[in-house]
């Protein structure tokens, strides 16, 4: 709040000329107060007249700029030039020559950022694919209007809509478009107002078209059998994923994935890239590209250029000999723009109210719409028709005797009675009397007023067909549903958006390269994990431990492997062995949950590595059941780090072992004290991960397999004494002297 400060000037202060009482005064205002009386007319009136768009699909700026481009004429052959048309739209819209026709320009066709223009324009209108290619000065272009926009001034003339008037009240402007087709879903619409923002995907026009007429028929029926997905001017490929598509049409917000299209010339070893999203630049690709190049991260490239041209969008890249183009643009689409997402936002206008719809609640807002656009112009049809036969009505009376309309004339001495005769001589009334009076002389025949006459039936059935409209809902949406079939045979158009289904996309990993040498991974029995060069390791005093923690592996391999965790929730997390930096001893390592992204209070219990995926992974559980699960089923096509159902949960875990070849023998030991030794190859493997497995250790009531471990040579003085012959078995009780030596092997039960 700021303090008064008062000026030299008051109330006593001599009268100067050019004095004004007040100035430098500085008054004390609450933030508040300003913000409500000066910022928030200002969201208002961005949210209202700029940014959102309505239920015709328009923001007042396209809307002002179409109708006047409509009373000039424009909707024809014929066209003009655009500044023109500027300097004529600025009647409606006071807001500048540049942006009328920045308007205009994101309208039309040369400009393609629409699937369905309404601007039909000549000249050069910038491309919205590339950043760099400019539109020409308005009085170098010349449009007119798309032939599509019959459709959205059809019946703009019959009452269909409110006018209002113009910012100086000299002109009267529609307040929404009778669009008989639901152009707010065909062509994209974005803009951000104050606290909030609308961004609408383009539909395919004759999808929309079904899916009204469906909804229309049936408020229940299915808008994903006929709404595809959406659909986009620049063509490119749709990454449909089915719950996010529902997501989007249920609640109107939701990311739809999408990504160039690309052609491979064998022949001349290089990548024609086709079609790039609808949210970027030619150019903002090529610059990541050569970035990419340039910081070693892609090899294979040789060159890249734009080859856009009369054909349309074009970048070729020339390919390195021997390289894979399905891998190279598989690294593409994961690092550059050539995919990216649009963001829904599904935000309209509904009677001056901002509202995130649906798809289905969108077109059932243009249904209701399109519904009172179709009653008031049947209602403007209907008062017209019956104007004309009350006319021919009264006209009607005059055929039975012309020759005494003629005579009441004649005879009457001043004009101004001719009306008030006429209605005397044949019961009419004043406005059939001041018809007849008006017509001329050559028109008194009976032939003129015949075939005048012979309307009148026709007219009654017209009205009593209009009547009869108005009364039933069914009629009004069976004309609705006849203009939606008309516009699809007129402006359908096959999709320019080609649907990929989600799951059948194969996304690996990007590998860079990375040097590969020994190491020597370390696991501790509380999820933490180093990684340590074999000269480090010599070099290096005692592993450094949380107090309580102990080593559960140690595995030699190299930086290049896979490493896969085992939780104690039956799920797997995957990690390459480059994503670690190497250590020392003397560290703790790093937090496995942590660094993985585990869930709450989950716990890693077990590490695998791996390059091949070969060997199999054993989980023993309490119940004295096996399961014997190839490694292999663990690897995955897709770049997923997560994998649920990595083992059965039907009892508690007992032990995990990575086991190599099924010559390996594991020893098992039970809280009874018994002991047992199986070999790999012993168990069936079993391609589930979650299965139950199979019994491989009888037990006692109320005792558990406590744990398992690969045998060591020489643990036993007589190993056949534990070998089963049979499974399942319940193994035996050590020696005296064996258990002795086995004491601190056994776990705390």
């Amino acid at each position: 709040m700021a303090k008064k400060k008062k000026s030299t000037g008051g109330a006593a202060a001599p009268k100067i000329q050019g004095y004004i009482a007040g100035a430098g005064e500085v008054v004390e205002e609450k933030i508040a107060h300003t913000l409500q009386e000066n910022f928030m007319p200002y969201a208002m009136s961005i949210i209202l007249s700029r940014a959102i768009p309505e239920i015709d699909g328009f923001k007042p700026s396209h809307r002002k700029l179409l109708y006047t481009m409509y009373k000039m004429g424009l909707l024809g052959s014929t066209r003009t030039k655009s500044a023109n048309i500027v300097g004529q739209t600025m009647k409606l819209n006071p807001h500048g020559d540049a942006a009328i026709y920045d308007t205009m320009v994101r309208l039309s066709r040369g400009y393609e950022a629409l699937l369905h223009p309404f601007v039909d324009s000549k000249g050069n209108f910038g491309k919205s694919y590339s950043r760099d290619m400019a539109w020409a000065a308005s009085r170098y272009t010349e449009a007119k209007l798309d032939p599509i926009c019959a459709e959205l001034f059809g019946d703009i003339d019959k009452d269909t809509v409110d006018f209002v008037d113009n910012y100086d009240n000299t002109l009267k402007e529609p307040s929404l478009l009778p669009a008989a087709f639901p152009s707010v879903l065909v062509n994209a619409n974005t803009g951000i107002a104050v606290g909030m923002a609308s961004s609408i995907c383009s539909f395919n026009l004759e999808e929309v078209c079904r899916t009204t007429i469906g909804l229309l028929k049936d408020p229940d029926f299915d808008i994903t059998s006929t709404l595809l997905a959406p659909d986009f001017i620049g063509g490119a490929q749709i990454i449909y994923d089915k719950q996010v598509i529902e997501n989007v049409y249920r609640t109107g917000r939701g990311s739809i994935r999408m990504r160039g299209r690309y052609t491979y010339d064998q022949y001349a070893n290089c990548i024609d890239i086709l079609s790039i999203p609808q949210t970027t630049t030619s150019e903002a690709i090529i610059e990541k590209v050569i970035d990419l190049v340039k910081q070693g991260k892609i090899r294979e490239i040789s060159d890249i250029r734009d080859e856009t041209g009369i054909d349309g969008l074009k970048i070729t890249i020339d390919l390195k000999r021997q390289t894979n183009p399905e891998k190279l643009m598989q690294k593409l689409y994961k690092m550059t723009p050539l995919e990216d997402s649009f963001s829904c936002n599904f935000n309209v206008l509904i009677a001056g109210t901002p509202k995130v719809l649906g798809v289905r609640e969108l077109l059932n807002e243009w249904s209701a719409f399109r519904i009172e656009c179709v009653k008031r112009r049947t209602y403007f049809d209907l008062h017209k028709k019956k104007d004309r036969l009350h006319l021919l009505r009264g006209l009607e009376k005059i055929l039975l005797d012309i020759d005494k309309a003629i005579r009441i004339i004649r005879q009457t001495e001043e004009e101004s009675q001719v009306v008030p005769n006429l209605m005397e001589g044949f019961e009419i009334d004043n406005i059939q009397a001041e018809y007849v009076a008006e017509i001329k002389l050559r028109h008194l025949n009976r032939e003129y007023i015949l075939k005048h006459t012979a309307d009148i039936q026709q007219l009654e059935k017209d009205i009593a067909e209009l009547e009869s409209i108005l009364g039933s809902s069914k009629k009004i949406k069976a004309i609705i549903i006849r203009e939606l079939e008309n516009i699809i045979k007129k402006y359908g158009q096959p999709r320019k958006s080609m649907i990929i289904y989600a799951d059948t996309i194969e996304e690996e990993d990007i590998e860079e390269d990375v040097p590969d040498y020994p190491v020597n991974l370390f696991f501790t029995k509380e999820g933490y994990f180093k990684r340590i060069t074999p000269l480090s390791l010599r070099m290096g005093g005692e592993q450094k431990l949380k107090e309580g923690d102990s080593i559960l592996e140690h595995i030699e391999t190299t930086a290049n492997t896979d490493l896969i965790f085992f939780s104690d929730r039956q799920q797997a997390y995957k990690a390459k062995g480059s994503q670690f930096a190497d250590t020392k001893a003397s560290t703790l390592g790093e937090y496995i949950p942590a660094k993985l992204g585990f869930d709450e209070e989950e716990n890693a219990v077990y590490m695998v590595a791996t390059k091949d995926y070969h060997g199999f992974v054993f989980f023993f559980f309490e119940n004295g059941k096996a399961a014997k699960v190839p490694l292999e089923v663990y690897a995955t096509k897709t770049n997923r780090k997560k994998l649920t159902g990595a083992y059965s949960d039907k009892d508690s875990l007992a032990a995990i072992l990575f086991v190599e070849n099924d010559e390996t023998e594991i020893l098992l030991r039970s809280s009874s004290g018994r002991q047992l030794l199986i070999k790999a190859g012993d168990l069936l493997t079993k391609t589930s991960r979650t299965t139950q497995g199979v019994a491989v250790m009888k037990l006692k009531k109320g005792h558990r397999v406590i744990s398992a471990e690969v045998y060591t040579e020489g643990t036993f003085q007589k190993p056949d004494r534990y070998r089963a012959k049979n499974l399942p078995s319940m193994g035996q009780t050590p020696s005296a002297e064996e258990a002795g030596e086995q004491m601190s092997f056994l776990p705390d039960v």
